[in-house]
């Protein structure tokens, strides 16, 4: 199985930025797929699940107003649009793919497969 980010960066404040994930070795439309960040000194944060049913998303409450998850089983791919960034959304972000075992899956350890890793900056 493998996931790869792409789409990070560097980003004004108030930008946006679309993360993707490409999947492979596994069946897309049956896992359980979120992202997750993690900025330095910091434990790795949930920020969206996309569950088996593509049309059931969570979020933390941090980002539910500004970022938005979505896949796209065709292409076997996993999205995160995310709007309004401030420099405190500085981090890697982090693809994960699951089994699925509760509809919302929001902490790490219910995550098989994991990708890379993009880093995204926000700063001036």
């Amino acid at each position: 199985v493998h996931l790869v980010e792409s789409g990070g960066g560097l980003v004004q404040p108030g930008g946006s930025m679309r993360l993707s994930c490409v999947t492979s070795g596994l069946v897309f439309r049956l896992a359980s797929m979120a992202w997750f960040r993690q900025a330095p000194v910091k434990e790795r944060q949930f920020v969206a699940a996309c569950g088996w049913i593509p049309s059931r998303t969570y979020y933390a409450d941090s980002f539910r107003d500004r970022f938005t998850i979505s896949r796209d089983i065709a292409k076997n791919a996993l999205f995160l649009q995310m709007n309004h960034l401030q420099p405190e959304d500085t981090a890697v972000y982090y693809c994960a793919a699951g089994i699925p075992t509760t509809p919302a899956q929001m902490f790490p350890r219910e995550y098989e497969y994991w990708g890379q890793g993009t880093q995204v900056t926000v700063s001036e």
